[in-house]
Parts: structure tokens; sequence; C-alpha cells
């Protein structure tokens, strides 16, 4: 019993100190003009309306 106890606390212990480790990472983001998805959406997007003018 004694050691069941023990075992919920020390897990209760990580999980709270791993939550507040998740909470002070600082996440980044990486600007838009370094992003290469952009340079094909824009090309997808000007093949597209090349093959289907208005």
């Amino acid at each position: 019993m004694v050691i069941a106890i023990i075992i919920i606390f020390i897990v209760l212990i990580l999980s709270v100190l791993t939550t507040s480790k998740a909470y002070d990472f600082k996440h980044t983001v990486d600007p838009i003009d370094d992003n290469p998805h952009l340079l094909n959406n824009d090309k997808v997007k000007d093949e597209i309306e090349n093959e289907n003018p208005k």
C-alpha cells in the first residue's frame, strides 16, 4: 500500500515537472520570406490562371 502511494507521488511530480518544462519552451516561427512553399504555390497559381483564363 505504501509503495503504491510512493509510486503515485513520483508519477505526479514527474507529470508536473514535464508540463512545467513544456510551458516554458519558446516556439519560433519562420519568416514568410524564407518559406519555399510560397514560391511553389505562386507558380501553381500562375499555371492554373494561364490554363483557365477568366
